[in-house]
């Protein structure tokens, strides 16, 4: 003897599947969901400076925020795209470049960059080579390189 919630169960399965052979084989796909657009847009943020009390700042310093009182004035000492990190002026007319490439945030394009320059030594100094130096094992260990100072 079926009960009300079996029948209940049955009719929500018939429901799902009502409309399997409806459609034919021949019968065009919908539109896929495309991507969401990438938002070439700034998002500004300003550096400031506020006065706080020493609770609050050991609290701030702690949390990495906090509140201010309702009609503080503050002064701003810099407006910078949060995602691109470059000044409100220099790029305020520009699409922002963080989303295409942010290859300026490392310096530049690291296979054009100059190379480091290694330091020249005086003309009088003579180059000694040093011991070489075991930084694993247990003679590391028994030396102290690998274990804390006490």
């Amino acid at each position: 003897m079926p009960t009300p919630v079996r029948e209940a169960c049955e009719q929500i399965e018939l429901e799902l599947f009502a409309d399997l052979f409806t459609k034919s084989v021949n019968d065009p796909e919908p539109p896929s969901v495309s991507e969401p657009e990438l938002s070439l847009a700034h998002v500004w943020i300003v550096a400031a400076e506020i006065k706080v009390e020493e609770r609050v700042a050991k609290l701030a310093d702690f949390r990495g925020s906090f509140t201010t009182h309702a009609g503080t004035r503050v002064d701003a000492l810099e407006v910078y795209c949060r995602a691109c990190r470059r000044p409100y002026e220099d790029v305020a007319d520009a699409d922002c470049e963080a989303v295409i490439d942010n290859r300026h945030l490392i310096g530049g394009d690291q296979s054009v960059r100059a190379k480091r320059k290694v330091p020249t030594p005086p003309p009088n100094a003579r180059i000694v080579p040093g011991e070489r130096i075991q930084r694993r094992g247990i003679s590391a260990y028994v030396s102290g390189i690998s274990r804390p100072a006490r």
